[in-house]
């Protein structure tokens, strides 16, 4: 890694993640570490933090294609490949528990709803909010681009309403988006989700939850070497220790 982050503590693993509202990888990405985390014996002591990446930032605020016709066209498909590409996409998420209905998706910028997820953290509920915005893209067809929207899914999660308002008109949090996409290039992160573990190990995409829990298990055995252990017999033994040494008397 070549830009500067912060590394675990002591006490805690941290694990910083760069993600799109409008990335299905990144929700299915999200129930995966969960999952590792399900698994992971030092649970309490794993920080989780969110950072914004928008994978197509000239996004307007709506879009007026539908996802399917979005996909045909971004990557110079037919119509029932595309539709092809969702179902599988459905099928993938299905696996994780999760229920994803592209034919309602409103496609739109993302950069007010991370301005959101900024400032959710700023009250102890970013995790929640995030949960909370991707499930209404990619499951209910909200427009996450719409203030309107994102004042209702913010108080859904107990966030005052009117705070949310004023916090994203007068974009107070535009900037923090603006230093996590720039942190996003310095590290060298083109895609998401991207998972920064410890502030030194890169997992990229929505790797399984045996590989994120390995990466997890590293992180903490490096950072918490475990104690000694003791060879042989625990009784007093001839040594030296405080400065002095014990040197019993010759007969």
């Amino acid at each position: 890694m070549t830009a500067s982050l912060q590394p675990s503590s002591p006490d805690k693993i941290r694990v910083d993640i760069w993600s799109d509202i409008a990335c299905p990888w990144c929700y299915v990405g999200k129930r995966r570490l969960e999952s590792a985390l399900a698994q992971f014996q030092h649970r309490d002591q794993v920080e989780v933090v969110w950072h914004s990446f928008e994978l197509d930032p000239t996004t307007p605020p709506e879009h007026p294609l539908s996802m399917r016709d979005g996909l045909a066209r971004k990557y110079g498909r037919s119509a029932d490949e595309a539709q092809g590409m969702m179902d599988h996409m459905t099928r993938v998420a299905a696996d994780e528990g999760l229920e994803y209905h592209f034919e309602r998706t409103r496609i739109g910028n993302t950069f007010l709803a991370h301005q959101l997820i900024h400032h959710a953290a700023t009250h102890g509920r970013q995790d929640a909010m995030k949960e909370r915005l991707l499930r209404a893209y990619m499951s209910e067809g909200a427009l996450v681009s719409d203030l309107d929207t994102l004042v209702r899914l913010a108080g859904e999660t107990g966030l005052d309403g009117a705070e949310v308002r004023a916090a994203l008109l007068d974009g107070r949090h535009a900037h923090a988006v603006r230093q996590d996409e720039a942190q996003a290039q310095a590290l060298g992160i083109s895609g998401v989700p991207f998972f920064v573990l410890g502030g030194k190990y890169g997992v990229n995409g929505a790797q399984d939850p045996q590989t994120l829990l390995g990466a997890l298990t590293q992180v903490w055995d490096e950072t918490h070497p475990a104690p000694l252990q003791m060879i042989g017999t625990n009784a007093p033994a001839d040594g030296c220790e405080d400065g002095q040494c014990a040197v019993p008397a010759q007969n």
